[in-house]
């Protein structure tokens, strides 16, 4: 085989490492969705927001620190100390359930049996609230989020496919990150449909998003089950704001990952937690390889951009319900 095959097997290869990071922030999106009906527009900040006070529980800093010192004139900045990755990411799970319970308390149950626009609204406002609150709380700098997961190009894996294009091909580069983001997306994965199909919880979180009132009706607390399920969709915003924040930095574009997220949801269905996966893997693979193979050559490049809302809106005009996402049939 010539250099530029193992070049495109590369290239296919990194699209599936792109296709996981896009199914992260997908997740978050279909475990909302799949209890509650609510299309979360939050979803991406989030990421943002779960990645930034990681951040800051690590490095110590002082919350609303320059906001009290634009009121009294200090100068504090933070606590003189850090707190290790593993607690740091504990602490931060923590913030997460804490905000699913506020979100609970004073904003979806005053909107139980509301129409679906209504809902959507509100986790609008929850957004634009969300990203003004992190402002104040850590402040709107660009943060370098690190708490040990290796970067770069894999040398193991280099190495080891040197030889098979020749001279001019010296090995498959892919980033070291974007493996473990595979790892730890598959484990996330295989947990959630084991959770959503083989517990009470699970089964509950199903019934809901079917129907709140015959929910009710059966003895379902709808308020626990939406914090429940807005605690383990900030956990994955968490997860997601991890990788992307240590790929990229944690800066206030990391809440548009969500844009990226919407093609994966059309094409996977907003009711599979495998579709997201999927497809994600689909949007992952599809713009690398259009890139390479008629983008670069033919288009001057930067398809990468648009492939993937192209590609939504076909799947929405031949199969809008998504690869795995359930048909509804309304009866009139």
């Amino acid at each position: 085989m010539s250099a530029e095959f193992y070049y495109g097997v590369e290239v296919f290869l990194n699209g599936l490492m792109a296709g996981v990071m896009y199914s992260l922030v997908a997740l978050g999106f279909v475990l909302i969705y799949k209890a509650s009906g609510i299309f979360n527009y939050a979803q991406g900040v989030m990421a943002l927001f779960a990645a930034m006070t990681l951040v800051g529980i690590q490095s110590g800093q002082i919350p609303f620190s320059h906001v009290i010192n634009a009121i009294f004139g200090t100068h504090v900045k933070d606590f003189g100390w850090t707190v290790p990755a593993l607690l740091a990411i504990l602490l931060t799970v923590g913030v997460m359930i804490l905000f699913a319970y506020v979100v609970e308390r004073y904003i979806l149950k005053h909107l139980v049996n509301q129409e679906p626009i209504i809902l959507f609204m509100a986790t609008i406002g929850l957004a634009y609230f969300m990203e003004g609150f992190a402002d104040l709380m850590w402040g709107s700098e660009i943060k370098k989020l690190d708490i040990g997961i290796p970067q770069g190009g894999n040398a193991w894996i280099e190495e080891s496919t040197a030889f098979l294009g020749g001279d001019n091909f010296y090995g498959f580069y892919l980033d070291t990150l974007d493996i473990i983001a595979a790892v730890v997306a598959i484990v996330l994965v295989a947990s959630l449909v084991l959770f959503s199909q083989y517990t009470k919880t699970g089964r509950a979180l199903r019934a809901v998003a079917d129907d709140h009132q015959a929910a009710l009706s059966v003895g379902i607390s709808l308020r626990t089950i939406w914090v429940i399920v807005w605690s383990i969709a900030g956990f994955v915003a968490l997860v997601a704001g991890i990788m992307w924040g240590s790929k990229s930095g944690v800066q206030f574009s990391l809440s548009l990952i969500a844009l990226k997220a919407l093609p994966v949801l059309m094409l996977g269905g907003f009711t599979s937690i495998p579709g997201a996966i999927v497809g994600g893997l689909i949007i992952g693979v599809g713009e690398k390889m259009f890139e390479f193979l008629i983008g670069a050559p033919f288009l001057g490049g930067a398809t990468e951009n648009w492939f993937a809302y192209v590609l939504a809106l076909l799947f929405l005009v031949f199969r809008p319900q998504g690869l795995f996402g359930e048909k509804i049939i309304e009866r009139v």
